[in-house]
């Protein structure tokens, strides 16, 4: 039987899905709303990657609000303060995948150990994973906004390890979100991808998952084989 590991949760995009937000952007975009959905959220990662390559940290809303604004400038669409505003809440209301609270159970009952593991800030993620009503199956949250950095840098998976006393051999970084599965392995750390989407391809940099699932409720059997 597997001893007792020590999972970090990836937020945005593994457990809460960020494309909650296409409601609210179809009602204001209407046939728009995919590609300024996409682009929003590639310019959000993108520049996280270049403020830490910068080490010019900010809150991970700011890198939210910065791409929002990109969009609207790249595809020419014009938004009201109140949009804006009203778009930027619901980043905070995002709704979990339907598959986050069985499997977060199914993990529990393994008695394994459970942290929310984020770019974004402690109050942000605690106030997503309260709403999404799954907050209390984590031992604790553990956000990048404690190393002024964001999510692939080493630092990041280092303070995890050493926030959790754990050790990178029971250490697992679970998800959605492959850059950041490769920045764990890279690190030393367990990788989990949870390919969510089935058409996705892992970036060709030399490292493979430790695991690959198609859902989340997948992952207490795997770690048992």
């Amino acid at each position: 039987m597997l001893m007792q590991q020590t999972l970090a949760l990836d937020v945005y995009g593994t457990l809460i899905d960020t494309s909650g937000v296409l409601k609210l952007l179809d009602d204001i975009l209407g046939e728009k709303t995919s590609n300024f959905s996409d682009l929003w959220r590639a310019k959000q990662l993108e520049y996280s990657f270049r403020r830490a390559l910068m080490n010019r940290h900010v809150d991970f809303s700011i890198c939210t609000k910065e791409a929002l604004d990109f969009c609207c400038a790249a595809l020419e669409v014009q938004l009201t303060k109140a949009q804006k505003d009203a778009l930027m809440n619901q980043y905070k209301q995002l709704p979990a995948f339907e598959d986050v609270p069985a499997a977060l159970q199914q993990l529990q009952v393994a008695n394994h150990r459970l942290f929310a593991f984020s770019n974004g800030s402690y109050q942000a993620v605690k106030g997503l994973l309260e709403h999404a009503n799954i907050i209390q199956y984590f031992d604790g949250i553990i956000s990048m906004e404690d190393v002024q950095t964001f999510k692939p840098n080493p630092a990041g998976y280092a303070y995890f390890v050493q926030a959790t006393g754990a050790t990178k051999a029971n250490a697992w970084l679970v998800s959605g979100n492959n850059f950041d599965v490769i920045g764990a392995l890279s690190y030393g750390m367990n990788g989990v991808w949870c390919r969510r989407n089935s058409k996705a391809s892992f970036d060709p940099m030399g490292f493979e998952p430790t695991l690959t699932i198609e859902r989340l409720t997948d992952l207490a059997a795997a770690m048992r084989k």
